[in-house]
């Protein structure tokens, strides 16, 4: 992160004043929820945050075994069928946000902003983007698509449906992603986040706008790169992120609470495709 004047680096918090940037007094916080704080958790990287509904979320590494279970299923079906030859595409490579809260509220690297702007780091891009090449070049023959199809419903079948165990989790948490961005506390910071980029010329209402401006495109130019820079310091000058990001977990809190027999019944449900995802991957060893 770039320095700032009223950088705010502690689990705990710290104290603002009672003025904001543009002269108004900063609306009175709202009652704060629990925010997760466990192994790992550092106040200063936005990727080590939790948010409470994703406890009710498959993990990155469940989504990956999921996609090889559903994958060695696929492939010994079209077998069965009598298409030996069959192979299913491979898992891409990640390049971008590596968990659920890194890059939510905006960029926050500043080794990355300073070098790529808002664009993934280029030897990842480059390992997605090759992948993504090879599997268009072997993708599924035309032939085969009917047969791909059948496969893949019944290996749908026989490892459970991931996506209904917590759709309703995912639900909830982009309701409640959108909601932040209307509580008062928010709203306040991206006004000071607005007004600091304004001081260096740029015209954006709120901390995704810069990310998102249709301007930057495939190639990373100096004016993206100067405009995360100076995105970044007025992030830290507001704390915007974790302004956002407390908000939204107080809100996914109520949610949770609010929902907690379907939720909890999601869960279970989902946990039990968990563990046929393993039995799958531990039959293939």
């Amino acid at each position: 992160m770039l320095g700032a004047a009223a950088v705010c680096v502690t689990a705990a918090g710290c104290s603002h004043d009672s003025t904001s940037a543009a002269g108004r007094p900063d609306p009175a916080p709202a009652t704060a929820a629990p925010v997760p704080t466990g192994a790992g958790f550092d106040r200063a990287n936005p990727a080590t945050w939790k948010l409470p509904l994703e406890a009710y979320l498959m993990s990155d590494e469940e989504l990956s075994q999921l996609g090889r279970a559903m994958s060695s299923l696929t492939e010994d079906c079209m077998r069965d069928a009598g298409r030996s030859n069959y192979r299913a595409l491979p898992q891409l490579p990640k390049a971008g946000p590596k968990t659920l809260t890194d890059q939510r509220y905006g960029s926050h690297d500043a080794v990355l902003a300073g070098t790529r702007g808002y664009h993934p780091d280029a030897a990842e891009k480059a390992a997605h983007d090759a992948a993504v090449e090879a599997m268009v070049a072997s993708g599924t023959r035309g032939e085969d698509a009917v047969a791909e199809n059948g496969c893949g419903q019944q290996a749908k079948q026989r490892i459970g449906d991931a996506q209904a165990g917590f759709q309703l989790a995912e639900r909830l948490a982009n309701e409640a992603f959108l909601k932040a961005k209307q509580e008062p506390e928010v709203t306040a910071a991206f006004t000071q986040w607005s007004a600091c980029m304004k001081e260096s010329g740029y015209n954006y209402r709120e901390p995704l706008d810069a990310s998102d401006d249709p301007k930057f495109g495939r190639e990373v130019t100096k004016a993206e790169i100067d405009t995360a820079l100076t995105d970044l310091k007025c992030r830290t000058r507001t704390d915007v992120a974790w302004i956002w990001y407390e908000a939204e977990a107080r809100l996914q809190k109520d949610a949770a609470e609010k929902n907690a027999q379907a939720l909890h019944a999601a869960r279970t449900n989902l946990d039990s495709t968990v563990k046929n995802i393993s039995a799958v991957l531990a039959g293939k060893r």
